[in-house]
């Protein structure tokens, strides 16, 4: 941005004028005369922002990295190309609303606007696109809706895994790798041929659907790529009577893997015919998490299982053709021209078949492999869904809003003035009339979706007699739910719904401190179960005495000053869990093969610990740990704490009163153009480190890498004031700006760290009090006050 950013701008497309003001925490308020208006400053504010986020977003999503930063990202772009929407644009707008497409086009509008200005005068340039040098695109409407690629997907990656091990190991290590939910025994499909599913069947899914590495020259392979980072959500709902104001209460907090910029963006609409406030995603328009002064929505991920793998036999004549119901089905072939930095187009061929796109081929044992994908269906674009809901005005309203929901799935808590709290899943949920997910399917003809649930036929709940709601990723269908409507066996781990559920499970009144509290809750529930199965063991080395003074009566805080936290995580994650694993699967695996099961169950990338294995070893061993199961477990503990003191004495000294979790585990934010510029503008770019507290196991979610920096988590966060919106609370971190020279580009990190957060103003009396920056949007037509062109500052 410039030094002196201009506050009054000339518009081409505006209709009457229109004001933001930006707040002393970065949020932008945006007051227009119509709706259309709204859209067109809030793509305009999105891009003064977020500019180079958002033209990342739209050339990864695109397949035009290769455009700007040269031949490495080919393999990526084909990949990012194949995963696109390539339906009917008239049925694709449809299936969102009734005026998805006019708000989409707005809001496009207002981005181009930014980016014309930004071309025009370089100034207003973000520093990314001068140090790497090339200017933003021009955007289209159908931009947003036909790129999929940057959704949450479930559960290709499972059925893999699951096969993988299935083929090396047979099904009681699979056991170990994963527990089903619920309890499902595992059946191989009739047809499926697992020695020919290749370990890495996955790679150009995996291309096409994580961040791309921007690392210079060097190519980008993909080898980067070690599996996604947990991406779950909290969220809850408390009815009036649970809450100290007497009024409804609601809190959302999604997670997923830390970036900077941030994810989301929080950003208030005021327009004659609505009042809209929360946060969303910087390349869309709308809000998809906060309020509109009548109804409030928060959402989690509900895993529906969305996705298949298909295996094919094609022809040993020609490869192209697949088998398909006692035929040679020919491949549909797409021909497209990639354009390429300092280089020609190099031409690309994207491949078909009747399920979706051709993601690996072996010539040699003649074999093809398609996903079949819902969020390729028409209204599957993510997020952009909650154009219906966010402007709904009670809960019959929002409940049809739901109905035409599609991606990604979610669980919606809902709230509303009137005292109303509900829970509405919504999704595309596949009928697969003869198999159940678990594992890919021969793609010959037997194994099809027969359409798709009605979404009545999902779960949901209103005004329930506790009078609060929660969810948490965990498997929450409710009892007496049709055992042969499968929506998913591979649901997240629940320990985060348990302690949120202690939490609101009793009967004191809570507040908005108290959700923001519970927000950044560290307690972690299988650290509290694992260290009662210390009680009764005697240590038989001196580290190992050591370590249980340290975690006996600790109640499983992990706190970021906690030295038992510290002992904790690195015994449990790395000594305790794969000890007990090995153990396990040296009565499963073959002789000499031992090693190699425990990298398929745990491998070293594995971000997505599930405990829930651990603890039935710990808990319910049966047979497992052999004959003497209790002799079995102390061994394993008593030893791997001993090396668990070993290692954290490396790690932070053996002065064990300097011991603390956060010390070792920090966040810390990489710009994704940190590799490519000036090491000055990196360290500017760069954000953190901080301690942190936490893991993916607590309310707090803060899970991490193996070197211990956090990889996932919330940094947005809302509680809402239902009723007294001014009253709500927000946090965005590190901030509200993608500008490294902008007073909001970090400046809500060190809060956002220490669990705080900031008010959430919604009336314009509070909002003026706490303007910092007022911006006047104004048509062309009054150009006849000003010197000022259209399209440029005044």
């Amino acid at each position: 941005m410039p030094a002196n950013p201009g506050n009054r701008f000339l518009l081409k497309g505006l209709n009457s004028s229109a004001e933001i003001l930006v707040d002393r925490w970065g949020v932008p308020h945006i007051y227009a005369s119509s709706a259309d208006d709204a859209f067109f400053a809030q793509g305009f504010n999105a891009a003064r922002d977020r500019l180079w986020q958002i033209d990342l977003w739209r050339r990864r999503g695109l397949g035009l990295l290769s455009e700007v930063f040269g031949a490495a990202y080919l393999d990526r772009d084909r990949a990012a190309r194949l995963f696109l929407y390539r339906g009917d644009m008239h049925g694709e707008w449809l299936a969102y609303g009734s005026d998805t497409k006019r708000v989409t086009t707005r809001f496009i509008e207002g981005v181009n606007e930014y980016v014309r200005l930004a071309r025009k005068d370089r100034s207003y340039l973000p520093v990314e696109f001068r140090e790497l040098g090339y200017l933003p695109a021009v955007w289209s409407p159908e931009d947003v809706a036909r790129i999929r690629s940057h959704g949450l997907f479930y559960n290709l990656s499972q059925e893999v895994a699951r096969a993988r091990v299935l083929r090396d190991y047979g099904r009681e290590v699979e056991d170990l790798r994963r527990q089903r939910e619920p309890a499902h025994e595992l059946r191989v499909p009739d047809g499926l041929d697992l020695s020919l599913i290749p370990d890495d069947v996955l790679h150009v899914y995996e291309l096409a659907t994580t961040p791309p590495v921007l690392a210079g020259t060097a190519a980008d392979t993909g080898d980067a790529v070690t599996g996604k980072p947990p991406e779950g959500s909290n969220n809850w709902v408390l009815a009036a009577g649970r809450t100290g104001t007497g009024r409804p209460m609601l809190a959302n907090d999604p997670h997923r893997a830390l970036s900077v910029p941030s994810l989301r963006y929080l950003a208030h609409l005021v327009a004659p015919d609505f009042n809209v406030i929360g946060g969303g995603e910087p390349a869309l328009p709308g809000i998809s998490i906060g309020h509109n002064g009548r109804i409030a929505f928060g959402l989690t991920i509900f895993a529906i299982d969305q996705e298949d793998l298909y295996v094919y036999r094609t022809d040993p004549a020609d490869p192209r053709e697949y088998w398909y119901q006692d035929r040679w089905e020919p491949m549909r072939i797409v021909e497209e021209a990639v354009p390429v930095r300092d280089g020609q187009p190099v031409a690309v061929e994207l491949r078909f078949t009747r399920h979706g796109p051709v993601i690996y081929e072996d010539p040699e044992r003649h074999t093809a492999f398609a996903a079949r994908v819902a969020w390729l269906e028409p209204g599957m674009a993510p997020y952009l869904g909650s154009m219906d809901y966010m402007r709904a005005g009670d809960w019959d309203q929002f409940l049809a809003a739901m109905n035409r929901w599609g991606a990604p799935p979610e669980n919606q808590v809902y709230a509303d003035a009137s005292g109303t709290i509900g829970w509405k899943t919504g999704g595309l949920t596949p009928i697969r009339p003869n198999w159940d997910g678990l594992l890919p399917v021969p793609g010959d003809g037997r194994y099809e979706w027969a359409g798709f649930y009605d979404m009545d036929q999902l779960p949901g709940s209103v005004n329930p007699p506790a009078a609060w709601l929660a969810t948490a990723n965990e498997m929450n269908l409710p009892p007496g739910f049709p055992p042969d409507q499968t929506i998913t066996f591979d649901w997240y781990a629940p320990y985060r719904r348990h302690r949120i559920e202690e939490v609101l499970g009793n009967d004191r009144p809570l507040s908005l401190a108290d959700s923001v509290a519970l927000q950044n809750d560290y307690v972690s529930i299988p650290a509290r179960r694992i260290v009662q199965r210390l009680d009764g063991l005697n240590p038989d080395s001196p580290k190992a005495a050591d370590a249980l003074r340290l975690l006996r009566g600790w109640d499983g805080n992990l706190s970021a000053d906690s030295a038992a936290a510290a002992l904790f995580e690195v015994w449990y994650r790395r000594h305790l869990r794969p000890a007990l694993l090995r153990q396990a699967l040296e009565r499963l695996a073959p002789p000499g093969k031992v090693s190699a099961a425990l990298q398929a169950v745990l491998p070293v990338e594995d971000l997505l610990t599930d405990a829930r294995v651990d603890l039935s070893l710990l808990e319910q061993p049966g047979t497992r740990l052999g004959p003497d199961p209790a002799s079995v477990i102390s061994g394993v503990m008593l030893s791997s704490l001993a090396d668990a003191v070993g290692d954290l004495e490396q790690l932070l000294g053996p002065d064990k009163s300097q011991w603390s979790w956060g010390r070792l585990h920090v966040s810390r934010l990489t710009h994704p153009a940190s590799a490519l510029v000036s090491a000055p503008l990196r360290e500017k770019m760069t954000v953190g480190p901080v301690p942190r507290g936490g893991s993916g196991d607590t309310v707090g979610n803060t899970a991490y890498t193996p070197n211990f920096v956090q990889s996932a988590g919330s940094t947005f966060r809302i509680v809402i004031d239902v009723g007294n919106w001014d009253g709500s609370l927000a946090m965005n971190s590190p901030g509200q700006s993608g500008d490294p020279d902008s007073s909001h580009y970090a400046d809500l990190f060190g809060s956002w760290a220490s669990g705080e957060a900031f008010p959430l103003l919604y009336t314009r009396e509070r909002v003026e009090d706490a303007v910092e920056r007022r911006i006047i949007l104004e048509p062309p037509w009054t150009c006849s006050r000003s010197s000022s062109s259209p399209g440029t500052a005044a």
